[in-house]
């Protein structure tokens, strides 16, 4: 079951970067951040309350809350970068960027929690997954003078950031209900995401938004909230190291629907590494 879940969070995980893109080509994205994160507190919650799960808060053990903070506070960080870099670049640059926190957190998964069984094969298709991330890389010509190169950096920040939500979640949700541990780590989320539209002084925008893009905002909050709820069943059930990549399949998704809403190409060699990608992700999720 767990696998099927982390083929679901996938899917969604995909769907919201695409979304996210329609809604912030004139929204600020620190705002389209704190305004989706609206919408996947509320989503979390009542998964919370379809579950009956709520009652069990107060049995939280203090370790477990303290990694969910700490978990939520590096999403929050992942968060206003992805969609910085995704305002300044093309989908399909950011997302392979994004998605190298694989990368990083099959390679923790392996030393802090032991995770070594099919070892070979995890190192393989990590491996696999970096030589395709560093080949779907490309920068556009001009990008330096018209001051967009910037997006590199926010994407990457981004993804060390992703790695480290990942593994702070897994210690933890140790314990805790899945949705109600998600639902947690939101609530912190949303208090980071506010905190910064506040002090960067942008709150005055909230009253000139644009309502498509703030329909896609909301949408892309709804196909986040699904992707979390299905990623934190699967971590909290399976393999750190083998639901990760399989969430990374989201790429497929979003480079299918760049192409078809924003007409963005993929180049042969980018195409070769997406197909490294995708190699190195069924290696790790088939053979271990």
């Amino acid at each position: 079951m767990w696998l099927v879940m982390a083929a679901l969070s996938a899917l969604f995980a995909g769907l919201t970067a695409i979304l996210a893109k329609c809604g912030i080509r004139k929204t600020d994205p620190d705002v389209a951040t704190a305004l989706r994160t609206v919408v996947v507190l509320v989503f979390s919650w009542l998964m919370v309350a379809v579950v009956g799960s709520f009652p069990t808060i107060t049995a939280i053990p203090g370790r477990s809350l303290l990694f969910l903070v700490l978990s939520g506070l590096a999403t929050g960080a992942s968060w206003i970068c992805y969609f910085k870099a995704l305002s300044l670049g093309d989908v399909n640059k950011v997302v392979p960027i994004d998605k190298s926190s694989t990368v990083l957190t099959v390679l923790l998964a392996i030393l802090l929690f032991g995770e070594t069984e099919h070892l070979a094969v995890k190192l393989g298709g990590t491996a696999l997954l970096g030589a395709g991330i560093l080949l779907m890389v490309e920068k556009k010509r001009g990008e330096a003078r018209d001051g967009r190169s910037g997006w590199a950096v926010y994407a990457v920040f981004s993804a060390v950031f992703a790695a480290l939500t990942s593994i702070l979640a897994k210690v933890g949700i140790s314990g805790v209900e899945s949705n109600l541990g998600t639902a947690l780590r939101t609530c912190v989320v949303l208090v980071m995401a506010w905190v910064v539209v506040f002090l960067k002084g942008k709150q005055t925008q909230l009253a000139s938004l644009d309502r498509r893009e703030l329909g896609f905002i909301a949408l892309s909050g709804v196909a986040t909230g699904a992707s979390w709820l299905c990623y934190y069943y699967a971590i909290q059930n399976g393999s750190v190291s083998v639901v990760v990549p399989i969430d990374k399949l989201s790429i497929l998704v979003s480079v299918l629907f760049s192409r078809l809403v924003f007409q963005e190409k993929l180049s042969k060699k980018a195409a070769c590494g997406l197909a490294l990608m995708v190699c190195g992700t069924l290696l790790m999720a088939v053979f271990t």
